[in-house]
């Protein structure tokens, strides 16, 4: 028996270090990423004084995203390598809620700034569309408040989550639950008991998920019907090819980032209907790509920026230069 359990002890070691080096690195470099935004919109602060309504947004996206990955690097690198210490009570609590906290803004933050996008960037003949493009520079400031607010009661949640799943000591109760699939009608079996305030936390935690997902795909969906009119309007017009390609590029950042946000949004679904099954790996293997999704997202805002791009391209040929002269 020893020397069966032996190896499997091993290999569950090895494939959780091997989870814990990729996200250290996606974590780390997502960190780099938006350190360099807060960097170069900061240093753009103290030049000019002041903020414009994106650099507001930029600045406090990139900040949710550091920590978020800061956080959630901590909570996995206790869970593979000191798990002694994660199952500590308040522990566990308090990196988890902050988790989910910075997480949730980042997620609402970033669903502020598509639709900031939209509604500066579309063309829609409709009066109310129109009353919003004057307005939205003055309803950023109550926008970010609201996601912060939004993002702190999810966390709370989370909390009271975490709080009863270990008074009730659900994680040992809940392995036993099992999904039946025979019948379509009913996803939830009456194998299935889990606690009514435990599943209300959960629901409230996909429904705030759920809210800034869809306000992401109708921004997004507005703004590329809007630049795809506009291409084929100047294309019919014989307008230069540098604009069309222009819109075109934007078109497919806007989809790229719709794309992301879209599976980032089902691995999020996927995490909390793992962890209602108390099944550890899965979590671990989603969160790869959920921590994927700061720094790459954030790699498209700075391409798409043209400030932030050339700061970029400015410190890679500085390097350049330097390597070069060693």
């Amino acid at each position: 028996m020893e020397a069966c359990h032996s190896p499997q002890q091993s290999n569950v070691t090895s494939s959780g270090a091997i989870i814990l080096a990729i996200i250290s690195l996606e974590a780390f470099a997502g960190m780099w990423i938006n350190a360099f935004i807060i960097s170069v919109i900061c240093i753009g602060w103290v030049r000019k004084k002041t903020l414009n309504s994106n650099e507001k947004i930029l600045l406090l996206l990139s900040f949710s995203r550091i920590s978020f990955l800061c956080f959630a690097w901590v909570c996995n690198f206790l869970y593979i390598i000191y798990p002694e210490y994660f199952h500590v009570h308040i522990i566990h609590q308090l990196l988890a809620s902050l988790q989910t906290f910075f997480n949730c803004s980042n997620l609402w933050v970033s669903a502020c700034l598509c639709v900031f996008y939209c509604i500066k960037i579309a063309n829609f003949r409709n009066s109310f569309f129109n009353y919003l493009k004057v307005k939205i520079d003055r309803m950023v400031p109550w926008l970010l408040l609201g996601s912060g607010i939004l993002a702190l009661a999810i966390g709370i949640v989370t909390y009271d989550i975490n709080e009863t799943m270990q008074s009730n000591n659900l994680n040992e109760t809940l392995q036993s639950y099992h999904l039946n699939f025979t019948c379509l009608g009913k996803f939830w079996t009456e194998s299935i008991r889990i606690d009514k305030n435990l599943f209300t936390s959960f629901f409230l935690i996909g429904l705030g998920c759920a809210i800034s997902f869809m306000a992401v795909i109708c921004a997004a969906l507005l703004l590329l019907v809007s630049l795809w009119r506009h291409k084929h309007k100047m294309q019919t017009n014989s307008m230069k090819d540098l604009s069309v390609e222009a819109h075109i590029r934007a078109m497919k950042s806007i989809l790229s980032f719709l794309v992301m946000y879209s599976i980032n949004f089902v691995c999020l679904i996927l995490t909390i209907f793992y962890t209602m099954m108390n099944e550890n790996t899965m979590i671990l293997l989603l969160s790869i790509y959920l921590y994927a999704f700061p720094g790459v997202h954030s790699l498209i805002l700075i391409f798409s920026n043209p400030k932030l791009e050339k700061a970029l391209l400015q410190i890679l040929s500085c390097v350049k230069c330097e390597i070069f002269m060693k």
